[in-house]
């Protein structure tokens, strides 16, 4: 975590005439289980993690925003009345898309100054786009004293990624970063936007992230015939039982009866997701019984399903999980995200990463020629004002 005396000292550096700032710090996430299932209306379980992005911003007594990222020594000013998404760098459309949001909503937003840093490895999938939404809703929120509720804000933090950074993220990412919190998983329920708040106490482990540090251009396309794989299965089941809307509302069973003898392919897909909102909500289970054991061969299942029926896998990804998967110091293991590359997400007795990492990151360098890096996370609470 960075300092808040730290960002004072930085923020001032930058504007030493601009008055004491608010500081938000908006964490990024992991999802223990559950990929794939958001576009279909089921659950997943993500969690805020120790690794975050944060905001330092004060008014401004124009109508200009002076925003400068610090990790990229970068600086972007505009007027509030000018705003549009920016053609050249892509890092203040984050922070842009946000306060549209605002100005959509009829709040008057004031001209401000802000510093943005972050302790996020960009592009690990951790999601450190949403935290920097996410820590600027609440800023302006906490400036402007608008008293917006959470789910309003992660809600404009989502349209701030459609609209400004052109993805069409589901809303996962930017939910756990605003609502996480210390030694819990959320439980969301991407239909009705409910979620449960459930126990996660590793005690003796810890949460690994390795990373593949690959992304293969796969990934965007096949992200859209997956999702249109999923609605053919959905539309053939429809046919027959017209109560069901989404993969969701969908069983074995009927995948059995009106999918699997029309495509073996389709039915392929769908199965895995139906297996997957099953294995979350018994996952959750263990969780509440406190057994990890039980989760963790979850996770493996979820790696297994995510590579053979989805396809979404790598050979890099499916390493990283083959390697540990006799492993008795690691509970679980699968990839994390959207797939073709990106991080695995491993739960590790926490005295034997040193020793996993002595060995496997030798293994993968010498097998994919690339290097393998490696995070250790803890479950923090989400969106906080820390000054």
């Amino acid at each position: 975590m960075i300092p808040v005396e730290e960002i004072k000292k930085l923020f001032k550096a930058v504007y030493p005439d601009a008055v004491e700032p608010v500081i938000v710090r908006s964490p990024g996430r992991v999802n223990i289980i559950g990929e794939h299932t958001d576009y279909n209306e089921g659950f997943v379980l993500p969690a805020a993690i120790d690794k975050a992005a944060y905001m330092a911003m004060s008014l401004r007594a124009d109508d200009e925003m002076h925003l400068y990222a610090y990790d990229l020594d970068k600086s972007f000013n505009t007027h509030i009345s000018e705003i549009k998404p920016s053609k050249g760098a892509s890092w203040p459309n984050y922070i842009l898309g946000v306060v549209a949001q605002f100005i959509r909503k009829g709040i008057a937003v004031k001209g401000f100054n802000a510093v943005l840093t972050s302790d996020i490895p960009v592009g690990a999938g951790l999601s450190s786009s949403a935290a920097v939404e996410c820590a600027t809703v609440f800023a302006l929120d906490q400036l402007l004293q608008t008293k917006l509720d959470r789910i309003t804000m992660v809600q404009m933090a989502q349209k701030a990624e459609h609209e400004y950074a052109g993805v069409m993220c589901g809303i996962m990412d930017q939910f756990a970063s605003m609502m996480g919190k210390k030694d819990h998983v959320l439980k969301l329920d991407c239909r009705s936007l409910e979620f449960d708040l459930v126990p996660f106490r590793l005690e003796t482990l810890k949460v690994l992230l390795l990373n593949t540090n690959v992304k293969h251009s796969l990934a965007s396309s096949e992200y859209n015939t997956r999702r249109n794989e999923c609605n053919q299965a959905v539309a053939w089941i429809k046919e027959h039982e017209p109560q069901v809307n989404s993969l969701r509302d969908a069983t074995e069973a009927m995948l059995d009866k009106y999918v699997l003898p029309k495509g073996e392919l389709i039915d392929k897909r769908a199965r895995f997701v139906v297996q997957e909102i099953q294995r979350l909500i018994t996952g959750c289970k263990d969780l509440q019984s406190g057994d990890i054991v039980s989760l963790g061969k979850k996770m493996f299942a979820t790696h297994e399903g995510l590579s053979k029926m989805y396809a979404v896998s790598c050979p890099e990804l499916d390493l990283l999980v083959d390697f540990v998967k006799d492993n008795d110091t690691v509970l679980g293991a699968r990839m994390m995200g959207g797939g073709f590359g990106g991080c695995t997400i491993n739960l590790v007795k926490e005295e034997a990463i040193d020793k996993l990492i002595a060995v496997i990151k030798p293994a993968y360098e010498k097998a994919m020629n690339l290097p393998l890096s490696y995070y250790i996370a803890s479950v923090e609470d989400g969106t906080t004002r820390i000054n």
